[in-house]
């Protein structure tokens, strides 16, 4: 039996605007396993985002539990949350979310140097990771002199840098065209099978169901059903 790595217990978020409650996430029971490949699929809205802050420790559910290797994020400190954060969990965001003025090689330093790490160990770990994402010769160069793929390169190099138990991609291929997003898909593939690293993407483009391990479709904040890879059967510009 796999090993559980990520466990939701009726997970709810519930907003409240204009005087009425908008529930973003209700109930969800989900269990990750450690080294698979999730992609959570569903329209703008659904809850997608929501969900991942919610297993990255960015905010608080309302009612409900998720575990993170066991630890309860709901009964956590905020500086223990800010270490989980640091230490297991790396983040992708669809605007890449990079320092402009700093080089990528910088970009990449940062969350070692918050670590605790010295400077010319940051730089030698950094370095390896940004070759290892196919960035050795932009080390240098800063985000404006990258193209989108780079910088989504630069992107994940900084989520892994940290060697972090789970990746979370949210929406990673939504500003790339159609190839440099193929691109992307295969490097967090790699990512999670050299690494051991539990991925999960939220998207609601389907050409990256393909790498995955399981999908999970989700509608109005409530898990709509959880299926094989293998089970779907994807088409370009569709699935069944």
């Amino acid at each position: 039996m796999p090993e559980i790595i990520i466990e939701c217990r009726r997970l709810s978020k519930v907003y409240r605007k204009g005087g009425q409650e908008v529930h973003a996430l209700w109930e969800m029971n989900l269990d990750i396993y450690k080294g698979e490949y999730l992609s959570v699929m569903g329209p703008s809205g659904s809850g997608k985002s929501t969900l991942f802050n919610m297993i990255g420790a960015l905010d608080n559910p309302t009612s409900g539990t998720v575990k993170i290797g066991g630890i309860d994020l709901t009964q956590q400190s905020s500086k223990e949350l800010a270490y989980i954060r640091n230490r297991h969990i790396g983040y992708i965001f669809q605007a890449f979310n990079l320092i402009v003025s700093l080089t990528a090689l910088r970009n990449v330093m940062l969350p070692l140097l918050f670590s605790g790490l010295d400077s010319r160990q940051a730089s030698e770990r950094a370095a390896d990771v940004l070759s290892e994402v196919g960035l050795g010769d932009r080390l240098h160069h800063r985000p404006s002199e990258l193209s989108g793929g780079q910088q989504q390169r630069v992107a994940i190099a900084r989520a892994l840098t940290m060697n972090p138990t789970i990746l979370l991609a949210d929406e990673p291929t939504g500003n790339l065209d159609l190839h440099t997003g193929e691109e992307i898909i295969n490097l967090l593939r790699v990512c999670c099978d050299k690494h051991g690293t539990t991925v999960m993407t939220a998207t609601h483009d389907h050409k990256m169901l393909a790498a995955s391990d399981r999908i999970l479709w989700i509608q109005d904040g409530a898990k709509e059903r959880l299926e094989d890879r293998a089970d779907v059967n994807i088409r370009v510009g569709r699935v069944e």
